[in-house]
């Protein structure tokens, strides 16, 4: 494998994941037009964002242990097919899809992680 691509599956995986984390945490910006207070809005907000926040707990593991960070994306997949009842066409290619090819994207890192640490 060409050291390019070496590099690409390092870094790939890590930077699709943070941007579903930023493309999830946009749905947390409707709590702002609900019309709540400021600690009601602030709590809303939180709980809008736990999605956010496990989707960026489970890169800071799969930074390190790539093999762990393929399972818990295929968890978050699963996950987000059970909070949508079985996920509808527009979940299953916003959410669903992006998890599962970033969770292959770390098997792959994990299983070429010998020749990805000589380019490093």
């Amino acid at each position: 494998m060409s050291e390019t691509t070496l590099r690409l599956l390092f870094w790939a995986p890590r930077i699709l994941t943070i941007l579903l984390a930023a493309f999830v945490s946009l749905f947390a910006l409707d709590v702002f037009s609900e019309g709540y207070g400021f600690f009601e809005t602030l709590a809303a907000l939180f709980m809008h964002l736990i999605p956010t926040f496990l989707i960026l707990l489970a890169l800071l593991i799969a930074w390190r242990v790539e093999w762990v960070g393929g399972v818990l994306f295929l968890l978050i997949a699963v996950g987000f097919i059970w909070l949508s009842d079985g996920g509808h066409l527009g979940v299953w290619l916003s959410m669903v899809l992006p998890s599962c090819i970033i969770a292959v994207l770390f098997f792959l890192g994990w299983h070429y992680r010998e020749a990805i640490r000589g380019v490093s």
